[in-house]
């Protein structure tokens, strides 16, 4: 058997796991909430028009919903796989190096200046803030002779979010809209409708879609750019375009779901032990754990105080912080 052929085997059963793990995570996030359901009543709304009380939770709250979080997952996900083989980082996330931040700073301005714009307009807010934050974090991080490490990069994120988190509080103040900004900042997926998924979803899969194209090429960069430079790949051009694709899908999910952190750090090195150094196998991976994650996280903020709701955030940092603590102490030798 070839080395291809057996690649090719081994991700084909890694998937599939992850899809009967995905499966799964969305049945039980269907079924348990505060309100009381069934399997019944969850197999009518996704295949019939029976309109009943318990049919009606389902398909108009809980679905999108649901939906929502299988796409956040997978975003945040996938783009932090990325984020840490372009930058050969380990402590890589979206939520700690300021894209997240940025985007929430880009929402509160875009709420002040513009109160009318629509959920296109500020997703697309939620973009340019995320370039943003991104771009004066790795700006910060670089200016020092040398280049940038992965503690400074850590470093230079925590001081740029703390700033952009501190701008978005200000202006909440200043212009009353408090409850508007905490409502994404909490970080939650209360409230989603069929209406933002559908924004969302295109720029999500797209996203998604062609980092998966560009997996071989994130693979060599991840491992030795003078290797990739040597075998004649445009590192730049590469760079560019997967520096978009992360604000892509970051500021996709941060206009769903508000600030979520640790989500992109954990989920790459729980599936690299399964699928390796090759982003061929890591990103589509990650893609479908992340959302099995994010679909689990949000089961337990529904049911464990049910009927209140407690913050999704809440559940993900008690779980990534620790993570994140285990990730220092185990690579922090490798670090200059």
């Amino acid at each position: 058997m070839s080395n291809d052929t057996y690649r090719t085997r081994s991700v084909t059963y890694q998937l599939f796991i992850g899809v009967v793990v995905l499966s799964l995570s969305f049945a039980a996030a269907m079924l348990f909430g505060a309100a009381d359901t069934t399997a019944k009543d969850v197999w009518l709304a996704l295949t019939s028009d029976v309109k009943t009380n318990s049919v009606n939770i389902i398909r108009e709250l809980r679905l999108p919903r649901e939906i929502a979080a299988i796409l956040v997952g997978a975003g945040l996900s996938v783009a932090g796989a990325i984020m840490q083989g372009m930058t050969r980082n380990p402590l890589a996330d979206p939520g700690l190096l300021g894209l997240t931040a940025g985007a929430n700073a880009a929402l509160a301005v875009t709420l002040a200046m513009f109160p009318s714009t629509n959920y296109l307009g500020m997703t697309i807010a939620c973009f340019i803030g995320a370039g943003v934050g991104a771009g004066l974090v790795f700006g910060i991080g670089s200016l020092k002779r040398g280049g940038f490490s992965p503690f400074r990069i850590v470093l230079a994120g925590a001081a740029v979010s703390a700033f952009l988190f501190a701008i978005a509080e200000g202006i909440s103040l200043a212009f009353k809209l408090s409850k508007d900004v905490s409502m994404w900042t909490a970080g939650g997926l209360v409230g989603v409708s069929w209406a933002q998924i559908k924004i969302i979803l295109p720029f999500i899969l797209i996203g998604i879609f062609v980092s998966f194209l560009l997996a071989r090429q994130l693979t060599i960069l991840s491992l030795n750019e003078e290797v990739a430079v040597g075998l004649g790949q445009k590192t730049m051009q590469v760079k560019v375009i997967l520096f978009i694709l992360i604000i892509l899908l970051t500021g996709a999910a941060v206009a769903v779901v508000g600030n979520i952190a640790f989500l992109g750090l954990m989920i790459p090195h729980i599936v690299r032990p399964i699928a390796g150094k090759d982003y061929r196998s890591i990103l589509p991976m990650s893609a479908v754990f992340g959302a099995s994650f994010m679909l689990l996280a949000d089961t337990v903020s529904r049911t464990i105080n049910a009927p209140y709701e407690t913050p999704v955030v809440a559940i993900i940092s008690m779980m990534g912080l620790p993570f994140f603590l285990f990730i220092v102490n185990k690579r922090g030798r490798t670090f200059s």
